[in-house]
């Protein structure tokens, strides 16, 4: 995350005319199966890394949630997450998700949503939220799945007419650092295979609830380009358990 040096106002402008940023969590293809996996919110402390527009914080509080927390990196998200925000129980801090510091057992949720993947240090990072869970407390992110960060490029083959051919996989296996276009900026990524996103969580002492590769929902598969997201997984859903024992 720390790597990714962009002006924040021009990024922010282009971000802004996204679905998932108009039309909040429902315009997010992920979003019906994310909500099937949350954990009960009620009276419990979470933790949002990479809030954004704080969506997430606010629908944990309108779910009974006693406080949350929302971090990101970006300056003017937050200005806009406050703006949306009218739970005092919600805090907004700006920070590098890397940086995050509570005492152990300060939250009962923590989530994520498709910012992990801009994190390197990415067992350093587990070990600090398995730190900052309490006892059996969640822990549920979403990231770009493994095929689509492995390439780099995250665009499609086409021919010479323009139309799609197929998706490129390779050095699926050489885990590190990608750059890509998001936005048309060019920003870095870090892709790391299936196998090391569960398996670093287990060897934390994290239980495994489950692994889901979400498909867009029927009701914007007539949206442009959607039906071509059924071709190759571009998401990856991870629920959690810190081990009590």
């Amino acid at each position: 995350m720390k790597e990714n040096i962009y002006d924040d106002n021009i990024f922010y402008k282009k971000y802004s005319q996204m679905n998932r940023s108009q039309q909040g969590l429902t315009g997010a293809g992920e979003w019906e199966t994310l909500k099937k996996l949350l954990p009960d919110f009620n009276g419990k402390r979470v933790l949002d890394l990479g809030c954004g527009y704080g969506w997430h914080c606010i629908y944990a509080m309108e779910n009974g949630a006693s406080s949350v927390v929302g971090v990101d990196i970006s300056h003017k998200m937050l200005e806009t997450a406050k703006e949306k925000t009218h739970y005092s129980q919600i805090e907004y801090q700006c920070c590098a998700i890397e940086d995050v510091d509570f005492p152990a057992e300060s939250f009962d949720v923590i989530l994520s949503s498709l910012a992990l993947h801009y994190i390197e240090a990415y067992e350093e990072l587990i070990k600090n939220l398995y730190r900052m869970l309490k006892p059996n407390g969640t822990l549920i992110f979403t990231v770009e799945h493994p095929i689509f960060t492995a390439y780099g490029t995250q665009d499609w083959f086409y021919n010479d007419k323009g139309e799609i051919l197929h998706f490129p996989v390779d050095n699926y296996s050489y885990e590190g650092k990608r750059t890509a276009i998001f936005l048309g900026e060019k920003v870095t990524k870090y892709h790391r295979t299936l196998t090391t996103y569960l398996n670093t969580l287990l060897t934390e002492g994290f239980l495994i609830n489950h692994v889901v590769e979400p498909q867009p929902p029927e009701g914007m598969m007539d949206a442009p380009g959607m039906k071509d997201e059924m071709r190759r997984p571009m998401m990856l859903i991870v629920s959690a358990r810190k081990n009590s024992i």
